[in-house]
């Protein structure tokens, strides 16, 4: 079967450039995979105004349930200054058993090992007495605005169901079979503009410094902690990201400051919770006369990011067993089970199934000389395959 090396299925990847937004052959070249073993492939446009049109890709083997979906990404960031690298970032170089190339790690290397393990799958079995399925976007490093949200929305209107998803992100931190995720923080980024009176710093009186105020309230969210983690997920974290006036005098007081800041936070919160302790604390804050003595209440704004990232465990028991057993099983590791990290996909998918991830080692991801060791995509291939085995089995057995 074609596509049951994961070396070549990487360097075929690879070597399409598929830097967010642009396809690059890449989906191409995952069809062409795909299609040989049978599987259904429907390339999926999704567009809306102001933000780039997506390309995407849905594949369905088999017509039955108990479906398992595999989900990823075929983009990819940018290379940075290509002149650093060591070898072409498109190149797919092997040197001394590691692979060199954008995407390797993040995550064109997890696509290619799932599609080996799924033909050695159909070698070794036959087809699945059920259905795997690959959805595939290519935004997952953009907006991702139209990539999974809309390639879900469209499967799910045309029928189609799932019974789990594994997703092939980088999630080991130092080695093979180190962690899965089986849930993610919530997501959520805030902008406060505080007003105040501009005017000249020899004359304080006369004006209302606005960063005055944003130290009081900055603190105010970072302080007191919002909680102290959970058994699953470690305590919530707020970090003011930026301050600005847009001001570059010395001797001006500005008329206003603004400040972002974004909350990962834990199942102690929603975001519709997180928000609303978030301004009670803005409230309290503006009415602090601490820096600002006869100034207070301090008048601000704020707006939220339009879409926060809601938090999410995993709890199927099933598929974090089968999954954990076969990383076990082939590296003999026992593998943390993690919810640390930023977002993913995943945290569309679980409104449609559970869903877990685990892929490569993600050392590398997004750097200069992104690499992966050949010895690791054999291996990972090798995880995946018994992990559908044992998941198909599993799902037979209930």
């Amino acid at each position: 079967m074609s596509c049951i090396d994961p070396v070549s299925n990487l360097q075929a990847l690879i070597r399409c450039p598929s830097v967010t937004p642009a396809e690059g052959g890449a989906l191409t070249a995952l069809e062409a995979l795909l299609s040989p073993l049978g599987f259904a492939v429907e390339r999926v446009t999704a567009t809306e105004a102001g933000t780039p049109d997506i390309e995407n890709l849905y594949a369905r083997l088999g017509a039955e349930g108990p479906h398992l979906m595999f989900a990823g990404h075929t983009d990819v960031v940018p290379v940075g200054d290509e002149a650093a690298w060591t070898h072409p970032p498109f190149s797919a170089a092997i040197e001394d058993g590691v692979m060199f190339g954008r995407g390797a790690v993040d995550m064109k290397g997890g696509i290619a090992c799932f599609a080996a393990a799924i033909a050695r799958y159909i070698q070794k079995h036959g087809k699945p007495k059920g259905s795997v399925s690959f959805l595939i976007t290519g935004d997952e490093e953009g907006p991702a605005i139209n990539g999974t949200v809309k390639l879900l929305e469209w499967a799910a209107a045309k029928g189609e169901r799932w019974d789990a998803c594994l997703v092939g992100e980088p999630t080991n931190p130092n080695a093979l079979g180190d962690m899965i995720k089986i849930g993610r923080r919530g997501s959520v980024s805030g902008f406060v503009t505080v007003h105040g009176v501009q005017g000249h710093v020899a004359y304080p009186h006369l004006a209302d410094n606005p960063l005055r105020s944003v130290a009081v309230m900055a603190q105010a969210l970072m302080h007191p902690p919002l909680d102290a983690g959970t058994a699953e997920f470690p305590p919530t974290n707020l970090e003011v990201t930026s301050i600005d006036t847009g001001n570059a005098a010395t001797n001006v007081i500005a008329a206003k400051a603004s400040f972002a800041f974004n909350v990962r936070f834990n199942d102690t919160w929603s975001a519709d919770s997180l928000q609303a302790e978030l301004i009670r604390r803005l409230d309290a804050a503006a009415a602090d006369e601490t820096l600002r003595p006869g100034r207070a209440p301090i008048r601000y704004e704020i707006k939220w990011s339009e879409r926060p990232s809601h938090v999410f465990l995993t709890r199927d028991d099933a598929l974090i067993s089968s999954l954990s057993s076969a990383i076990e099983a082939k590296t003999g590791r026992v593998p943390a089970l993690s919810t640390t990290g930023g977002t993913s996909d995943a945290r569309f998918i679980k409104d449609y199934c559970p869903v877990v991830e685990f892929g490569l080692v993600g050392q590398t991801m997004h750097m200069v000389d992104e690499r992966v060791a050949v010895a690791d995509l054999e291996a990972l291939t090798e995880i995946y395959l018994l992990f559908i085995e044992r998941w198909f089995a599993d799902a037979a057995a209930r």
